[in-house]
């Protein structure tokens, strides 16, 4: 029989420093002390000067070169050369170290009971279960028998692969490796179809006609995201709401538009009042040359054409702004003479075309006022035409929300109903789920102590074995009677311990059970284990009587106790080669518990 831990390295090498003062049972002596450890020895070497080290101290002493002997200049006995360590000039004690193998000693790890002779604790210290040692990934300081179970369940640095991706990640990265797995299964929010991989996913959602899309009205302000297949509905349904968008976007762009619009009008205005005022001043100059062209005086009519020169060469404007100066009156002897009567028709000339431009201005000025005043008058139309619709979608919508408020109250009292009804069915699964396991449990369970275990799906189980996705399997429980000791198997198909890799391993367990008070502890019936031959030929038997001072065979404190059993049961490759054990793909274990004395 062997435990299915597999053997820590051996502590027989001269490695260690000495060994730890607790666990000599009985009184400790300075002669079996190493002089440079303080610990009891181990490997005693004797150096020239008399005093002991252990193999490994005295090594590691010397390694930097000869070395003035501690214990001689504490004892005040110091002689050169004599206490010089150096290499080569120390013996193996043979005689101390068979007097310290001889010692009495116990373990020193919490919960250990063993007990023997110091010899025979090298051979224990590296193979105690309890034994304290730290996990080479995440440091933390664990039972050695414990060490599988971290491994596989606990320790946040062990590897794991991805079974979508396959890549490996550490288990601390699991949530940050889901974020960015190419074949992630993603979920459409449109559609709920399932199992989409993350790189498969954008692809799905341009064709999915599910898939929420924004409307096509978000330009103006509708920001809500409707399936591709209800896009015509939605806009159908919301006309309202989008009349009342453009609507609002019109009205800030005629806003904007006045905004610009009322400084130019204001400067138009004052320049048609001064044009129409220029236009009346010159209209009464023109009158009041005609009236004097008949006989005017010379002077006047050269002032007049000074004057009418001299405003039309100059820049446009309100040229008139002073009133015009009177014309003098001449002596009668003094009249004009026939030659001056084309001035006046000049100057009434020049004054026509400074007329007919500022005409021209105030023409432009006035079409220019219309085109506004028209562009006016059909946004007011547009604004008019609008809000009589608004009016009659908000009927429309107010009708429409009473409704839609009714209909929210059904949908709410139809979603507690059926999340109450959801509720009743979750509660019922678990139980229909829990009965379902205690029946496949009540229907596989043996009371005679007889057990056969059927492994069907053998090459993928043996195969997530060597993995190390599922290295172990436990059976059933079974029982050797219906009040008696409750037990299960354990089978490595790759392997465990000194069989990893070439042995199927295979353990047995005692569980805790319902009628253990009653029962007989420790555990000592005879277990015999057995590979059946499906041809009746060969079966493969290993048997054992169970080891009573093992903590595997006490009364289980925890829902069932370490295993024990056969870790070299059988050979792989006895089962690699064509056999008789395997059939179909399925191998049958049985386990017969010894009922005498029950």
């Amino acid at each position: 029989m062997a435990a299915q831990e597999p053997s820590p390295p051996s502590s027989m090498e001269s490695n260690k420093p000495g060994f730890p003062k607790k666990i000599l049972g009985n009184k400790l002596e300075d002669k079996h002390l190493c002089n440079c450890c303080h610990n009891i020895l181990r490997r005693p070497f004797q150096a020239q000067c008399g005093h002991r080290f252990c193999s490994y101290c005295f090594n590691r002493t010397v390694s930097n070169g000869p070395q003035k002997c501690s214990a001689c200049i504490k004892e005040d006995i110091f002689e050169d050369p004599t206490s010089i360590l150096k290499q080569g000039c120390a013996f193996p004690d043979n005689a101390v170290r068979r007097e310290v193998e001889n010692l009495s000693a116990v373990c020193i790890n919490e919960s250990c009971t063993w007990k023997g002779s110091i010899k025979e604790y090298e051979n224990h210290e590296g193979k105690c279960e309890f034994m304290i040692i730290p996990c080479p990934s995440c440091k933390e300081r664990i039972r050695f028998n414990e060490q599988e179970r971290h491994n596989e369940r606990e320790c946040p640095e062990r590897t794991l692969n991805c079974k979508y991706c396959k890549e490996p990640f550490h288990f601390k990265n699991i949530k940050a490796h889901d974020e960015i797995c190419p074949k992630y299964p993603m979920i459409c929010e449109g559609c709920a179809k399932k199992k989409i991989p993350r790189e498969k996913y954008v692809d799905h959602i341009k064709f999915c006609s599910k898939f929420r899309t924004p409307c096509r009205f978000h330009v103006v302000g509708c920001d809500i995201s409707v399936e591709k297949e209800k896009i015509h509905e939605h806009e159908r349904t919301y006309a309202y709401e989008h009349l009342n968008l453009l609507l609002h976007y019109i009205m800030g762009m005629k806003v904007s538009m006045e905004g610009l619009q009322p400084q130019g009008l204001e400067v138009a205005g004052h320049k048609l009042l001064e044009l129409q005022q220029s236009l009346r001043e010159l209209e009464a100059r023109v009158s009041q040359l005609s009236t004097t062209s008949s006989g005017p005086p010379v002077q006047g009519a050269a002032a007049a054409a000074a004057s009418s020169s001299s405003s039309s060469s100059g820049p446009p404007g309100p040229p008139a702004s002073a009133p015009l100066p009177p014309l003098p009156t001449l002596a009668p002897t003094l009249s004009v003479s026939t030659s001056f009567t084309p001035l006046p028709s000049s100057v009434g000339a020049a004054l026509e075309l400074q007329l007919h431009s500022e005409k021209t201005k105030v023409a432009e000025l006035g079409r220019r006022c219309t085109e506004l005043e028209v562009k006016s008058g059909t946004f007011e139309n547009v604004v008019c035409v609008l809000n009589r619709e608004v009016e009659r979608f908000a009927t429309t919508m107010e009708a429409s929300n009473r409704q839609h408020k009714l209909d929210q109250d059904k949908i709410e009292a139809l979603s507690n109903k059926v999340r109450q009804l959801e509720r009743t069915v979750g509660l019922k699964d678990l139980t229909v789920a829990e009965m379902e396991g205690r029946l496949r449990e009540m229907s596989a369970t043996t009371f005679d102590g007889v057990f056969v275990w059927r492994i069907s799906d053998f090459a993928k189980k043996r195969q997530d074995a060597i993995a190390g996705r599922a290295p172990a399997m436990f059976s059933p429980a079974f029982y050797t009677n219906k009040y008696g000791y409750k037990m299960c198997l354990r089978i490595y198909l790759n392997g465990d311990g000194t069989g990893r890799g070439s042995h199927l391993s295979l353990f047995f367990v005692v569980m805790r059970g319902l009628s253990d008070a009653l029962l007989k502890w420790p555990f000592n019936q005879k277990v015999t284990l057995m590979l059946l031959d499906q041809s009746n030929r060969e079966h493969i038997i290993d048997a054992f009587r169970p080891d009573v001072t093992s903590s595997s065979f006490q009364r289980p404190v925890s829902e069932m106790n370490i295993a024990s059993g056969c870790p070299l049961f059988c050979p792989l490759s006895k089962l690699d080669a064509k056999n008789s054990y395997i059939r179909d793909d399925t191998i049958f274990i049985k386990a017969i518990v010894d009922l005498t004395g029950l």
